[in-house]
Formats: C-alpha cells, structure tokens, sequence
C-alpha cells in the first residue's frame, strides 16, 4: 500500500519552490553596507563640487551643506539630477554618514598598513589601514563569483593612487560591494582608472583624466574636486560584473542556482501530482 498522499501535501511541494524564488533578494539589496538614499549620487559633495575640463557624470550629483557648484568653463554633461542644499542631498548625506559609521566599525580581515595596493590581487573582506593608503598599479579584488560578498578598505587617514593606477574587478555580481572609507581625503592620480565607492571623511580629488567607474565619489564635510573625468555608478556589462556597488544597472533576475533550484523543485512536484493522484481524496 503506497503512502496516502494529501491535496494538501501536493500542494505544498509546488509553493515550496515558488516561495524560495520570492525570498530572493533583488540585486543590489544584499551586502554589509547600506548606501541608502546615497546611492543614487555618482557625485555627492558637502562643502563645494568644482569642475575643470570636459567632465561626464552618469548619476545623480548633490551638495549638502553647502551652496557653491562650479561646473567649470568645459562641457559639464550631468546624466542625472543636480541636487544643490535641497532634501534629497539631504537624506543622501545623513545615509553617507551612515555607511561610513558601518564601514568603519566593522572588524578587520587583514591588516595591510604600510603595504601598497598595488600589484595586490585579494578576495572580499575588510583591510584594514592605520594610517594612509597607496595605491601603485594594478589592484585586483576577486569576487570569486559570490553574489553577496563585499570588499571593504578601512583607511586611518589618506587615499592615494598613482598616476595610471588601476582597480580591475574579477568576478562580482547581484549585490557585491567595494567601499573605500577614507579617514581624511582621497585623491586620484592622473588617467586611474578606478572602480567602488569612496566614502571620504573630508574631500576627494580626482586629478586629470581619471575615472570612476562602478562607483561613487562621497564626501561627507569637504568638497568633490574634478578635472576631465568620467564618473558612472553604473556598472560595466559582462564578466558577471554588472550589480556590484549597487549600481542601477542591477535586474533583480534571480541568480542561475536560485533558477535550478526551482525548475527542480516544480519538476518534483509535478512527479508527485502524477505518481499519486488516483490517491488524492
């Protein structure tokens, strides 16, 4: 005699997949650090944001206290909204001074202080730095295909890159983060090509021709100075790359398991409605 199988218990193994596919997170909403309201702004400055040259934003650009945006004698191109001391770069400021609060108090994986990014291929974690950060060349941050992982860089005083340094992504994808929490001010050297948000305590300057892609530039009491750059939070397509940082190029489309699993389970319960249904009462 076969076990009596129920219309109830059918029914159950067809919802358990479905509601494991509902409970799963959206691109961009997985991670330790929450830039909330802030992440919307390629660019968010507190005291002045000033530009040189021919500069491209692809994101929202926001100033809060302060009053002064100087978008400079070049062609400024802003694909976004310009927020200057009204609520919305209100809000983002009180949740970049949130994140920061987060990234700083987290406990650190590794201890790099005194050691050059440069040359440096890591995997997600927090790094920690008791004074300055310098950045000579190549850094790699492998994500190593996991979906929820985060690189955190907590950095005593300064931030520094090199002339021609680079930050390569290996790897990412729904809901990987990169933060760079900077204890005074950041400054990017000339042509870096830079990838991740930089949560500044005072200022951050992105010198001629560098760029920030997949990232922000936020400083939360100082001012954003740039010259002839290109920033995006938009993240670059293939590589498994797009959703890190929480851009807004995230599809909230479930990851390929999270698929499998549900194929799985519906096949199942498919099996178990043709197996027993003489049985159904």
């Amino acid at each position: 005699m076969g076990f009596p199988f129920s219309r109830g218990m059918v029914r159950v193994a067809f919802l358990i997949p479905v509601a494991g596919l509902l409970g799963v997170p959206f691109q961009g909403l997985a991670g330790t650090i929450t830039l909330g309201s802030a992440q919307a702004f390629a660019v968010l400055g507190a005291s002045t944001v000033t530009n040189t040259g021919n500069s491209t934003v692809t994101g929202d650009l926001g100033l809060y206290a302060g009053t002064s945006f100087t978008p400079g004698s070049g062609t400024f191109t802003l694909n976004g909204t310009e927020h200057i001391t009204d609520a919305a770069a209100q809000l983002a400021k009180n949740a970049l001074t949130a994140a920061y609060t987060t990234s700083e108090s987290l406990s650190p994986t590794y201890t790099l202080t005194g050691q050059d990014l440069g040359n440096m291929v890591l995997t997600p974690g927090v790094y920690f730095f008791a004074d300055s950060a310098q950045l000579t060349g190549v850094l790699t941050l492998n994500f190593g295909n996991n979906p929820n992982a985060d690189f955190v860089f907590q950095i005593g005083s300064t931030l520094t890159t090199a002339s021609g340094s680079s930050v390569v992504v290996d790897n990412a994808g729904a809901g990987s983060g990169i933060y760079f929490q900077v204890g005074s001010s950041a400054t990017l050297g000339t042509t870096t090509a830079f990838q991740g948000n930089i949560l500044a305590q005072d200022s951050i300057t992105i010198n001629n021709s560098a760029t920030i892609v997949c990232g922000r530039a936020l400083a939360r009491t100082g001012a954003v100075t740039m010259d002839t750059n290109t920033i995006s939070d938009t993240c670059p397509a293939g590589n498994g790359s797009y959703g890190y940082s929480g851009a807004s190029s995230n599809t909230g489309v479930p990851e390929p398991g999270t698929l499998s699993l549900l194929s799985m389970g519906l096949g199942a319960g498919f099996l178990l409605f043709r197996r027993f249904r003489p049985r159904l009462r």
